[in-house]
């Protein structure tokens, strides 16, 4: 367990010092001119409680955050296998190397790996409260 301990927090420090520049897919967003903006958890096959609960945090915090927006297609939510031939070939995409919270409009890349595993489970609203901020400053 501390060995799994001491590689995922290795992983985390080195993901949040790679700088993620790639562009999602566009897609099609009729007469709008909102982008979307997506929410994507990378995560192996194997999960420890934390990632599951980091997965299951960051999901609900935008499902309720942005009901509306969440409803209409414009803010998503992707769980992405890294295991997966799929997940691998996103992954490659945005430069994500493993366990990864991100979100994704345009070409901005917001990732809050870090946060997330820090307060998923020791303070949900101080994480929700950090989805909010950085969602808000992507909506606007």
């Amino acid at each position: 367990m501390k060995t799994s301990l001491k590689i995922l927090f290795a992983s985390v420090f080195i993901l949040s010092t790679l700088s993620c520049n790639a562009k999602p897919p566009k897609k099609n967003t009729s007469t709008q001119k909102i982008e979307v903006i997506t929410m994507y958890y990378f995560h192996y096959t194997a999960r420890c409680i934390t990632c599951k609960t980091l997965e299951e945090e960051a999901q609900k915090d935008v499902e309720t955050l942005y009901p509306n927006l969440y409803k209409a297609g414009k803010i998503v939510f992707q769980s992405i296998n890294l295991n997966e031939p799929t997940g691998e070939a996103l992954a490659e995409k945005l430069k994500v190397a493993g366990q990864t919270l991100l979100i994704v409009k345009g070409n901005q890349q917001i990732n809050l790996t870090n946060e997330g595993f820090l307060y998923c489970r020791s303070d949900a609203e101080k994480f929700k409260a950090i989805i909010k901020e950085k969602m808000d400053a992507l909506i606007k």
